[in-house]
């Protein structure tokens, strides 16, 4: 059986780590390609509304992480479509060591969180489902 408190923690963790996507995401709509830590050659409106775009995206994620937190509606299966998505994009920012090269610290422990953490948090939660599922 789940205790309170093993789902309090799980969601405690979700909502601690939600402010990564919450504040890149941000601030990546705000400075949009002249986001900190970026060095980027050649901008344009193009390149600058796809950057945006995606970065609304992941702060939507964020909120959407947050969600999951409080305990809104169906927030288990929520979190692991979230989770998926987050490995997902982590797995295309792995492909891009490959492609271009090893990115910056801030870019690696992303990646760390996309496909180290992220995956183990979905298997938590997967573990969280069954037992719910039990208690029914």
């Amino acid at each position: 059986m789940q205790s309170r408190t093993e789902v309090t923690v799980f969601r405690s963790i979700v909502a601690v780590l939600a402010l990564i996507p919450i504040s890149a995401g941000a601030a990546g709509v705000f400075y949009g390609l002249s986001f900190p830590g970026f060095d980027v050659v050649s901008q344009n409106a193009n390149a600058s509304s796809h950057f945006r775009f995606l970065s609304g995206i992941f702060l939507a994620i964020g909120v959407a992480y947050w969600t999951v937190a409080l305990a809104m509606g169906d927030w288990l299966r929520r979190f692991q479509l979230l989770a998926v998505l987050t490995v997902v994009g982590g797995l295309a920012r792995g492909l891009s060591i490959f492609a271009d090269g090893t990115p910056s610290t801030g870019h690696q422990m992303g990646l760390f969180m996309e496909l180290g953490v992220a995956p183990l948090l979905l298997f938590r939660s997967t573990r969280l489902h069954f037992q719910q599922i039990k208690n029914l």
